[in-house]
């Protein structure tokens, strides 16, 4: 099964500063489905989910970000991508299965939907107009 959600960014954020900012590190900032990290070695790292403690992989891809969670019997791995111009990042979600309990299907479409809020929550902010307030 594969879930997406795809997040306009505006203004664009380019791939090295989405790459900087998606790290296992940040997992917890950026996706509240991920309660903690308990171990980060940049690349691989144990972290604490909705689904309990997992072992997780990182990995840079062209034009994002790939994990996975290895030990996981559903294999779950997402990627987080942006195009060229950093206007539409793209978060893909997948498991192993055709079908699935319909629990689990919802807790993977809230994972999908809570890394679109918490991606969005650290975008670079739109620059606002100066407003001339003279009286």
């Amino acid at each position: 099964m594969e879930f997406l959600h795809e997040i306009k960014s505006s203004p664009p954020i380019d791939v090295v500063n989405l790459k900087k900012l998606i790290t296992i590190k940040n997992l917890p900032k950026l996706c509240s489905s991920i309660n903690s990290v308990i171990k980060n070695n940049i690349s691989e790292g144990v972290i604490y989910c909705v689904w309990g403690e997992f072992r997780i992989h990182r990995e840079e891809l062209k034009y994002g970000i790939r994990f996975s969670m290895p030990e996981c019997p559903n294999a779950l791995a997402w990627t987080i991508t942006s195009e060229k111009s950093g206007q539409d990042i793209v978060i893909h979600c997948t498991i192993n299965k055709m079908t699935h309990d319909e629990d689990f299907i919802q807790s993977l479409k809230e994972f999908v939907s809570a890394w679109e809020t918490g991606i969005s929550q650290h975008l670079p902010a739109t620059p606002r107009e100066n407003i001339n307030q003279d009286a």
